[in-house]
């Protein structure tokens, strides 16, 4: 499976992107799917997560009630709808598939990974 993330680009403080990312194969349907990102000088951190049904959504405190995860398995596609964004999201966003239904914490259960797409947040 091949990911592709796009979306990102340079916005000032306050304002909203939507990233998504999508699948070269329907297999990614049935399994979670997460966003990741990092920083300049920074470890990769999650952001959002989205079990293979839809039935969980998963935030770090930083992005609830401004990112809002969902997908469309119809299409093999996952977005992140990023509001009020902030100079503390900039980063290079990546999505990731995980290995099985659910969002696991660990990084190393995902099993592919996304070019990134960088997201700049001017204050």
């Amino acid at each position: 499976v091949q990911l592709q993330a796009f979306g990102g680009g340079l916005v000032q403080a306050g304002g909203f992107l939507r990233l998504s990312c999508a699948a070269s194969r329907r297999p990614s349907r049935n399994n979670g799917v997460a966003w990741f990102r990092q920083a300049p000088g920074k470890e990769r951190e999650f952001v959002s997560g989205i079990t293979w049904n839809s039935s969980d959504q998963y935030y770090r405190d930083s992005v609830k009630g401004r990112f809002t995860i969902s997908r469309d398995n119809a299409r093999d596609t996952v977005y992140l709808q990023m509001n009020n964004l902030n100079p503390e999201d900039t980063a290079v966003h990546y999505c990731a598939v995980a290995s099985g239904g659910r969002v696991p914490s660990n990084q190393s259960d995902y099993r592919y990974w996304g070019q990134g797409t960088q997201v700049t947040v001017s204050s």
